[in-house]
């Protein structure tokens, strides 16, 4: 006799056998009970998750001839006979290949004959969703007035696909992804079955990797089963089959993410690569580690383990991996890979991407979003922790961080901070105090250039004011007669003769580090009296 894959050996004969889908078999189950059955169902969810398997047994259940608490017996004819695929009383179509008007103008011609045993003629019509637009429309009147003995139960993965007109005729079920651990418990109680050891560990992989779909489960059961066969399979066999890369592969990557370490990630692929691993997978599973520590991240970390699905030694290390990286720059190496996952499903050179992925993910200079600026500033912090020189900008001097055996040099080549002056002028007080008020008075572009300026004070205690490097100080300091109508305005309301100092500021780090915010020190002022 031939060998019969998993997912078909073990499908599901009754209600009760069904997995992950109770809010569904309830509801169905009550409507057989109580003989409310409806003439036409719209099921509708992802591959593998019980659409066609319940489709039958709900055949089987309103044909039955002795059903049991709305579920089919299981040993009358009625039920031997569909279980066989003999019954003349359940009519499987795959719409995939019979979509046009003519299969289904059959289908409303053969309606109109009642079963000739049984109670109800099941008509169930798999990926109703590639059904032509003409096909849809012939099946319109007969969806929505089918002869009593008729129930149409359509079948779809893409229910976006379907005109409103049939959904509207139709019973929507919507079928959810079954979880790790209900694919877990129906693996291990099926391999009991069979006689075969597999490691806990291995189960909760593949569950993982079916992404939510029993039938996926069971057929890389099957597949792992097949290449170890007559051994205990491991969790290290699993991923041999599935061409997937140890959970331990991930920590050592994101730690040479983390240390800018290009060479070590490439060393890393490397290994990878020549262990025959799928490179898709092995985006996708990193993707999933990254995931699991923003989880760990942002949450307090109670209660976590089912979300996350780790063991505990994994989950420790993730733990400590998440006191090393900060939130924004998890979300910029997933948004990255998550890319790049969408390129590699039809990239020739996926090795290359993949290479050039982690080289942007080490080197955030190569990027301009906010959460790469984040990433190069905490580099730049970790190297001035370190020791390293870190070369400025050119006029604002350098700085230098660590402990050196020179002290007075280290503090020569540190900037001081600005002091704070002794007495601030009652003019420039008076001025600063008033500041918007003045702005106000004057006239676009230079309004604009001056709500954006810093106040501070200049040589012989004169109002500074420091602008932003660009339009700004080239519209003061390089174009005639702009320097002293802001002049006249102050001197008009001061009356007195106000000459002003222009600086210009690379950013307000440079502001703060070499200039006195006037406009805060006059405000606790105002504060305090």
């Amino acid at each position: 006799m031939s060998y019969t894959a998993l997912y078909r050996k073990f499908r599901p004969e009754r209600f009760e056998d069904v997995k992950g889908q109770d809010h569904i078999v309830t509801t169905l189950k009550n409507q057989i009970a109580a003989e409310r059955i409806g003439h036409a169902y719209l099921f509708c969810g992802t591959r593998g998750t019980g659409k066609t398997t319940i489709a039958k047994i709900f055949a089987k259940a309103v044909n039955c001839e002795h059903p049991v608490d709305g579920s089919p017996c299981g040993e009358c004819r009625s039920c031997r006979t569909i279980a066989a695929g003999a019954s003349m009383n359940v009519i499987e179509i795959d719409a995939a290949s019979n979509n046009g008007v003519d299969n289904i103008r059959e289908i409303v011609d053969e309606v109109s004959y009642s079963p000739a045993e049984g109670k109800y003629k099941v008509y169930i019509i798999d990926e109703v969703h590639m059904l032509s637009i003409g096909a849809f429309n012939a099946l319109l009147k007969t969806l929505e007035e089918p002869p009593s003995y008729v129930i149409f139960i359509l079948a779809t993965t893409e229910v976006h696909k379907i005109p409103v007109t049939i959904l509207s005729r139709c019973q929507r079920y919507d079928f959810k992804r079954i979880s790790i651990e209900t694919i877990a418990d129906r693996m291990r109680e099926l391999m009991e079955e069979e006689g075969q050891q597999v490691e806990e560990k291995a189960l909760r992989y593949i569950a993982r990797a079916a992404d939510g779909s029993m039938r996926d489960a069971l057929s890389l059961l099957d597949q792992c089963i097949a290449f170890h066969y007559g051994k205990t399979l491991t969790y290290d066999d699993a991923l041999d089959v599935l061409g997937a890369v140890d959970t331990e592969v991930f920590s050592r990557l994101l730690r040479a993410v983390l240390a800018r370490n290009v060479t070590e990630c490439i060393k890393l692929l490397e290994e990878v690569v020549m262990q025959g691993r799928e490179l898709g997978q092995f985006v996708t599973d990193f993707t999933w580690y990254l995931r699991n520590l923003l989880l760990i991240k942002t949450s307090d970390g109670e209660g976590m383990e089912d979300v996350i699905d780790m063991s505990s030694d994994n989950l420790s290390r993730l733990s400590q991996e998440a006191d090393m990286v900060e939130v924004d720059a998890v979300i910029r190496y997933i948004r990255e890979l998550s890319e790049l996952s969408g390129r590699l499903r039809y990239a020739t050179q996926k090795r290359i991407l993949i290479e050039i992925a982690l080289i942007r993910l080490c080197r955030p200079q190569m990027e301009a979003d906010t959460e790469s600026l984040l990433d190069r500033i905490r580099a730049l912090e970790q190297r001035m922790e370190e020791g390293i020189v870190v070369q400025a900008a050119p006029g604002a001097g350098s700085v230098m961080a660590g402990n050196t055996a020179g002290g007075n040099a280290a503090a020569a080549g540190q900037q001081k901070r600005p002091e704070l002056p002794k007495a601030i002028p009652a003019d420039v007080k008076k001025i600063v105090e008033n500041w918007p008020g003045l702005v106000g008075q004057t006239a676009m572009p230079m309004k604009l250039y001056l709500k954006k300026a810093r106040l501070s004070l200049g040589g012989d205690n004169r109002l500074m004011v420091v602008l932003e490097d660009g339009l700004a100080s080239d519209y003061f300091l390089k174009q005639e007669g702009n320097r002293e109508e802001l002049e006249r305005l102050l001197s008009e309301f001061a009356q007195k003769n106000i000459e002003v100092n222009f600086q210009v500021s690379r950013g307000d780090r440079d502001f703060e580090e070499n200039h006195v915010d006037l406009t805060k020190i006059i405000h606790m002022n105002i504060e305090e009296e």
